[in-house]
This record gives C-alpha cells, sequence and structure tokens, in this order.
C-alpha cells in the first residue's frame, strides 16, 4: 500500500518528510499512556531540581513575580501562581467537560450511578481525616486534618493511563467523577476552614461571568474564543472571592452543552450541499483554487459543527494540557526539599505518619467502604465493566494527594517544621500509592475488555450502558 506522503513531482522531499515525522508526532501524541509517562518524568525532573547543588534556584524561578492586567483590574503572582491557578483552569474545564458529558449520556446518566462516584468521595474525605487526627488529635498538627482528604486528579488519571488498555474505560470515568468530587470537597474545605474572609464582591463578578456565557449559549454562539472573556471572568471573580480559581474551569466545562445548535441547517446537509458543489467546480477545467475554497471552508466549518461542543472542548484541548499544563503543573509543584524533616520531633512524626496512612490506607478503605454500603442498601450498583478490583484501583490512585494535599498542607501548618514533615510524607505517600494502584491493576485487571477509547482521550459513543 502506497505511503500517503510518498514524494511526487509536485510535492518536495522535505516537505513529505515534515509530513511523515508530523504524523508520527500525531501517532504519538494520541497514545493515552505517553502522558502519564511525560507527566511522571516531570515530576521526577523536578524533585531532583528542588534536590540538587542548584536547589535555590528551582524556588527562585517559579517564585519569579509577573503581574498580568487591563486598565485597573490587575492580577500578581508568581509562575508558580500562573501554572496552579491559571493553566490548571484549563485542565478542569476539560475534566468537567468529560463529566458533563457522562452526566448527560454515560456512567453518571442516573441518579443511582451518580451516587456511586458521590458516596466514594465523601468516604474517601472522612476516613483519611479521621485516620489523621487518631494521631494528631488535641495537638497544633490537628489543623492539617484535611491533608489526606484531597486527591491529585492530574497524577491520578497519568498514572492510571501507565496501565494502558487493559483497564475498563468505566475504572477511569469512575476515577475521574471521584477525584473531581473529591477536589471540589477539598476546594470547598479550603473555602470554609483555611480562609480568614471571603470577598462577596468577587462572587458577584464570577456570577456575572456565568450570566454571560448562559446569554451567549442561549444566542448560539459556538466560537470557543467567544468564551475567553466570560471564562476570564469567572475565573478573576473566584480569584478574589478567595476560592482556588481553578473551580472556574471545573463550572465551564459543567456547563457546556451536549448537543449541536447550528444556526442554520443541520451539518450533515451542509456537508452533502459543499460536497456537490466542490465535486462540481472540480469537473470544471477553468477551476481555480479560489472557486473551490468556498465548499472546502463550507466543509470544515461542518466539520467541527458536526461533533457536541462538549466533545469539540475535550478533544481540542486534550493535547495541550496532556503535553503542556500537566508536566508544567509537575515542574512547578513536584520539588519538594527532602532535607529539614527532623525525625526526634514528635509532633513532625505524628504528622508524618498520620498523612502517610490517611492517604495510602484510609483512601482506598474509605472508598470501598462507601461503595460497599451504597450497593448493599442498593442505594446505587458498580457500572457496567466495574469490578470490585476497579473499585480497589481507584481508591489506590485517589491516595495519590500530592499537590492539592500539598497545597493544603501550606494553608494549615505555618511552623516550617511541621510543613516539611506533612511535604514529605504526602510525597511518599503518593509514590506508595502510584506503585501499588500500578501492581493491582497489572495483577488484577490485566487483559480485562475495555470499550474503546478515541485519541483525544474522550470515549466514543459506543458506550456502554448501565
Amino acid at each position: 500500500m502506497a505511503d500517503k506522503y510518498s514524494a511526487s513531482p509536485s510535492i518536495p522531499r522535505p516537505q513529505v518528510l515534515t509530513a511523515r515525522a508530523l504524523s508520527a508526532i500525531e501517532r504519538f501524541s494520541h497514545i493515552e499512556a505517553v502522558s502519564g509517562i511525560v507527566l511522571l518524568l516531570a515530576a521526577m525532573a523536578a524533585l531532583i531540581w528542588a534536590n540538587s547543588p542548584i536547589a535555590d534556584s528551582y524556588e527562585h524561578f517559579w517564585n519569579t513575580q509577573i503581574t498580568l492586567g487591563l486598565g485597573d483590574f490587575t492580577v500578581s503572582g508568581s509562575l508558580r501562581f500562573l501554572v496552579n491557578d491559571g493553566l490548571m483552569a484549563v485542565f478542569f474545564l476539560v475534566v468537567g467537560a468529560e463529566i458533563r458529558q457522562e452526566i448527560n449520556d454515560g456512567a453518571l446518566s442516573s441518579l443511582k450511578l451518580a451516587a456511586l462516584p458521590l458516596g466514594a468521595a465523601l468516604g474517601g474525605v472522612v476516613v483519611p481525616a479521621i485516620i489523621y487526627l487518631a494521631f494528631n488529635q488535641g495537638t497544633e498538627a490537628s489543623t492539617g486534618w484535611a491533608v489526606p482528604t484531597a486527591t491529585d486528579i492530574a497524577f491520578a488519571v497519568g498514572v492510571l493511563a501507565l496501565l494502558g488498555k487493559s483497564i475498563p474505560g468505566g475504572v477511569r470515568v469512575l476515577l475521574l467523577a471521584l477525584a473531581i468530587i473529591d477536589d471540589i470537597v477539598a476546594i470547598l474545605i479550603i473555602a470554609v476552614f483555611y480562609t480568614a474572609t471571603l470577598d462577596y464582591l468577587g462572587l458577584v463578578v464570577a456570577v456575572s461571568g456565568l450570566v454571560l456565557v448562559l446569554i451567549f449559549q442561549r444566542m448560539g454562539i459556538s466560537k470557543a474564543y467567544a468564551y475567553i472573556l466570560p471564562g476570564a471572568i469567572v475565573w478573576f471573580g473566584l480569584l478574589k472571592t478567595g476560592v482556588h480559581p481553578t473551580l472556574a474551569g471545573v463550572i465551564l466545562g459543567l456547563m457546556t452543552p451536549v448537543n449541536s445548535k447550528p444556526a442554520t441547517e443541520r451539518p450533515l446537509d451542509t456537508i452533502g450541499h459543499a460536497f456537490h458543489e466542490l465535486m462540481d467546480r472540480l469537473s470544471q477545467s477553468s477551476n481555480s483554487p479560489q472557486e473551490v475554497a468556498k465548499p472546502l471552508k463550507q466543509l470544515q466549518q461542518a466539520q467541527r459543527e458536526i461533533l457536541p461542543p462538549v466533545q469539540r472542548v475535550q478533544c481540542g484541548l486534550h493535547p495541550w494540557v496532556a503535553f503542556g499544563v500537566m508536566p508544567l503543573f509537575a515542574l512547578a509543584n513536584a520539588g519538594v526539599s527532602l532535607g529539614g524533616f527532623n525525625l526526634d520531633d514528635a509532633a513532625s512524626q505524628s504528622v508524618f505518619v498520620g498523612v502517610l496512612l490517611a492517604l495510602v490506607l484510609g483512601k482506598p478503605f474509605g472508598i470501598v467502604l462507601a461503595s460497599f454500603v451504597l450497593t448493599k442498601l442498593n442505594i446505587c450498583k458498580l457500572p457496567v465493566g466495574v469490578t470490585w478490583s476497579g473499585v480497589w484501583l481507584v481508591g489506590l490512585l485517589a491516595g495519590i494527594g500530592f499537590t492539592m494535599s500539598i497545597f493544603i498542607a501550606s494553608l494549615a501548618f505555618p511552623d516550617p517544621a511541621l510543613l516539611s514533615a506533612a511535604k514529605l510524607s504526602v510525597l511518599a505517600a503518593s509514590t506508595g500509592a502510584a506503585i501499588m494502584g500500578l501492581i493491582w491493576g497489572k495483577l488484577t485487571m490485566l487483559g480485562t475488555a475495555r470499550p474503546k477509547v478515541v485519541a483525544s482521550g474522550v470515549r466514543n459513543p459506543e458506550r456502554v450502558k448501565a
């Protein structure tokens, strides 16, 4: 079979080689496990950098101050702030869009199915908090009870991707749903327990941005760039409110329409008309590039419109998130210094042990226990294709608290010694949870049937209905 990039007299050989290289890169980027490998490599690079002879340059670089502004509206922060609070909102936008699709016609489309990730997430919050307080209740370290309640969705999904096609698609959906609920709970915990004051004027700004999004949707505006301004307003409002602004991405993702609303005719009709017009013009002996440009443009627009907006968001942003946002996120946050932990300090030891056991044991046991109780009470049932081994896998990977747990620790511990102990424990627990999850997945789920996954990481329409 001839190579579609084979050289011809009209195509220069360098152009053919470039096309082949770009095609290979595209196929490589569509392998879901590759994004997990890139993410882990970025985390390892950050850890090595932060513990190398040039460790000072790590914090110096990521603490470089930047200011973004438009008129009287300015936002100042470090490069780490730009990644954590800015770029990660794009990641949560993709996650929110995927959850929106699942709520519409997937694994979360019924109350019984949605009850499982909700209950499991709450179990994964309550049990770790209890375990942590068992070691630290009545001490100054008790303020860190929320540290092991969080799940780092970016790293958890990245580790799951390393298991490849041996994992059923329902397990990934359950992990995504559970992790996003878990992160929302963590954000609410931060807002309620670790925020001194809330700026309600910022809340008004955020709501005004959401209203603008709804107006645009009612007007039938489908161009993605039109929503950049209202999305930025929502992000800025939440930032000023005191709530973690990445929640803006979740909200906007959940608001993404699941059905296309063409302004004139159905995309399939447009494709038919444009195709016939293109063939007519190509059959003419005097056709020119300008004459065929119009039907080609119509075909391109119809190709975009034929996909629902919720899928266009996922397909369009996934490569940027998987190979840009998430590795930067890891590089900016995984650089935890291994020094500064005093093994002789009883308070530091309690924090270390409490966080470690809460994440490695509390998370999986809390998630599985809550899921077991809910299913036994017939409140919900496991999704089709998801076994209890899959639930245990989700529980183990949910123990990867990492950056979200480190973020909460920075709010909970003003004492540098306790903060250092918490960070080191989160790092150790997250590493252990990732290794245990990989081993468990390989031993118990190898060869399990899995619904097809398209290149962007979005499950295709061939869903298994529960």
